[in-house]
């Protein structure tokens, strides 16, 4: 799988609507708050034009994407750190996904009421963060009333958990997230993966819209103003136009559908290519026979680590790996032309993987 998505955001943002675009679910969308009281999930192919065309020029009997999950979490509530609305059950789901897709709204419609009356993009994406930093206060001294009394036994371990733990609390105190920490080794980084912090998810804001002319609304720009000031990505979607867009099975229908609302991809492309950017993602290909197949690793993996993702026994039993790369399969024409040009190359346990090889793994179990 390639990453699982949370979408979060203030009641009455589009974000059932945005799920069902993004997944083709049939989740119900109201004007109502908490409607999302159990999170929906969705399971979606990640479209790469690269897998159809190396299954044209490889024989397999199937071809399988890699997969993303989205996960439509429940409309957060200022006072959710403190349980209010469904806060805990909230917050505690946030915390199991890789990246958190931050649906802002950002459009007028008398029809669907705004729980604070006023559409102001800022305002709502400050409500959700303070929220979220509050949480990882409270998750920190709770962690850190452990550690003091292990620090005063001498424990060395538990004193630099203290100092980080004091480092992050003053960051956050400062109304910054916990990704802002300046991170002193590997160990620190280790350990705030471990703390399971809110605020150290990679985030995404993604601007829900009602059409594409509104584009570049003063909403869309007041959020996207926000986002640069904290370095964070932004998607703009139509939640509405994504589902119909959807709903068209024929690809070339589908193709003059956007061409005509002015739209170069769906929105879904548009979130997969930001998550795997946040998350320092590649792709790598297996060929041939069964299957041809995408698979997902983080950047600088290396070909055990790569291996490890098909099977444990073959990252345990490697060998070595056979590599070429899609760009090459597409120059030659087959698999075949590759070899016979001689751009078959033998990688061992240090070689990195990059986006787009193409990959058969040697092992021994």
């Amino acid at each position: 799988m390639g990453f699982t998505c949370g979408l979060i955001g203030l009641p009455n943002v589009g974000k059932s609507t945005i799920f069902n675009a993004l997944t083709g679910a049939q989740v119900e969308a109201t004007n109502y708050a908490f409607t999302s009281a159990q999170p929906n999930t969705g399971i979606v192919n990640v479209p790469d034009p690269r897998l159809d065309t190396i299954s044209e020029l490889v024989e397999a009997k199937k071809t399988v994407y890699t997969t993303l999950e989205f996960v439509d979490l429940a409309g957060l509530a200022k006072g959710a750190s403190r349980g209010e609305g469904l806060g805990n059950q909230f917050l505690g789901r946030i915390r199991e996904v890789d990246v958190i897709a931050h649906i802002v709204r950002c459009f007028d419609d008398p029809n669907i009421p705004h729980v604070s009356d006023t559409i102001e993009p800022k305002s709502d994406i400050e409500a959700i963060n303070t929220e979220l930093i509050i949480a990882d206060i409270e998750t920190l001294e709770r962690r850190k009333t452990k550690l003091e009394k292990t620090a005063k036994s001498g424990d060395k371990d538990a004193k630099l958990q203290l100092d980080l733990i004091e480092r992050i609390t003053k960051t956050l105190d400062d109304n910054r997230p916990a990704r802002k920490v300046e991170i002193k080794n590997d160990a620190e980084k280790k350990l705030l993966r471990e703390y399971n912090l809110l605020t150290y998810i990679p985030v995404l804001y993604v601007c829900n819209i009602q059409d594409p002319s509104e584009a570049d609304n003063n909403h869309v720009h007041a959020a996207k103003e926000y986002a640069a000031t904290e370095g964070i990505p932004v998607v703009v979607l139509v939640g509405k136009l994504e589902s119909e867009i959807r709903d068209i099975d024929n690809p070339e229908e589908r193709k003059a559908f956007m061409d005509e609302m002015g739209l170069k991809e769906p929105g879904l492309n548009q979130m997969i290519k930001t998550g795997y950017d946040l998350l320092g993602l590649v792709t790598f290909f297996t060929v041939g026979g069964t299957e041809n197949r995408a698979w997902t690793v983080h950047k600088n993996a290396r070909a055990p680590q790569a291996a490890g993702v098909i099977h444990s026994d073959f990252e345990k039993g490697f060998i070595r790996a056979v590599v070429f790369s899609f760009d090459e399969l597409v120059q030659c024409k087959s698999e075949n032309a590759v070899k016979e040009a001689g751009k078959l190359r033998l990688e061992g346990k240090d070689y990195v993987m990059q986006d787009g090889d193409i990959v058969h793994f040697r092992f021994n179990v």
